[in-house]
C-alpha cells in the first residue's frame, strides 16, 4: 500500500539527516495521501542508517495504525493536527536543528531580517505560547499539534511553512514531503542568519513590507515570475 509514498517519505527522512538537521534518532518526517486519508510516518526510535521504505508506517487521519509492523514516530498526533488543520499541505518535517531549536527554546519568533527569508516566509517565523500543565499530561502531542495551529491564525500554510513550538523545536511542512524537509533546512539557515544578523547589530529591524511583498511574491502567489513557466 502506498508504495511511491513510502519511498518519497523515506527519502525526505534521510535528507534530513544528509543536511544536517538531525542527529541519532532526533526528528521526523511524514506524508500524506488525501485520496486515501492515510499518512506515511517515520518509525519511532529506528537509527536512520538502518530505515528502510518497508519500514515506514501508515495511520488514518484517526491516528490508527492500519499497516506496519513497528511503532510510529511519538509526533504522530502532531502531523495529523497539521494535516486537519490544514488542507493544502501533503508533508511535514520536524527536527531539532541547532539553530532554529535555539530560537524556540528561547521562545523568540524568527523576524524577517531580509530578503532571502522573504523568498520562503511572508513575515516572521512565528513561535507558539508555551503549553499549559494540563495541555503537556494529556494529549501531549496533539495539543503540540493545536498550539502550532493556533500560531498559525492569520497565516496561510504555504505562505508560512513552519512554526517554532515554544521551548521544542520546529514544525515545518509543504506542498509535499519533499517540500517539508526543504522548508526544514530553509528553516535551519535562516535561524542561523537571523542570529548573527543580531549579533553584528542588536538593533537590526525587519526588512520593509514593501522589499518583503516584493521577493515573497516574486515565488509565491498567481503573479510569481520567479522559474520558468
Amino acid at each position: 500500500m502506498l508504495e511511491a509514498l513510502r519511498a518519497e517519505v523515506l527519502e525526505a527522512n534521510l535528507e534530513l539527516v544528509r543536511r544536517g538537521l538531525v542527529i541519532y534518532t532526533f526528528g521526523n518526517a511524514s506524508g500524506i495521501s488525501r485520496p486515501d486519508g492515510l499518512v506515511v510516518i517515520k518509525p519511532s526510535g529506528v537509527p536512520y542508517e538502518k530505515i528502510t521504505a518497508a519500514d515506514m508506517v501508515i495511520a488514518d487521519l484517526e491516528g490508527r495504525v492500519v499497516e506496519g509492523t513497528l511503532r510510529p514516530s511519538t509526533d504522530l498526533e502532531t502531523h495529523l493536527a497539521l494535516y486537519r488543520a490544514f488542507p493544502s499541505i501533503g508533508g511535514v518535517a520536524h527536527t531539532h536543528s541547532r539553530h532554529a531549536t535555539a530560537w524556540a527554546q528561547a521562545c523568540r519568533e524568527i523576524p524577517c531580517f531580509g530578503t532571502t527569508h522573504a523568498d520562503y516566509f511572508h513575515g516572521p517565523i512565528p513561535v507558539t505560547a508555551p503549553l499549559t500543565p494540563d495541555e503537556i499530561e494529556s494529549g501531549y502531542e496533539a495539543n503540540t499539534g493545536l498550539a502550532i495551529v493556533r500560531a498559525m491564525e492569520g497565516h496561510g500554510p504555504l505562505g508560512c511553512p513552519a512554526v517554532l513550538v515554544a521551548g521544542h523545536a520546529p514544525f515545518c511542512w509543504g506542498k509535499s514531503v519533499a517540500d517539508a524537509a526543504h522548508a526544514a533546512v530553509i528553516v535551519e539557515e535562516l535561524a542561523a542568519m537571523a542570529w548573527q544578523t543580531l549579533a553584528i547589530n542588536p538593533a537590526a529591524q525587519p526588512i520593509s513590507e514593501a522589499l518583503r511583498d516584493r521577493h515573497h511574491f516574486r515565488k509565491h502567489g498567481p503573479k510569481a515570475t520567479y522559474g520558468q513557466p
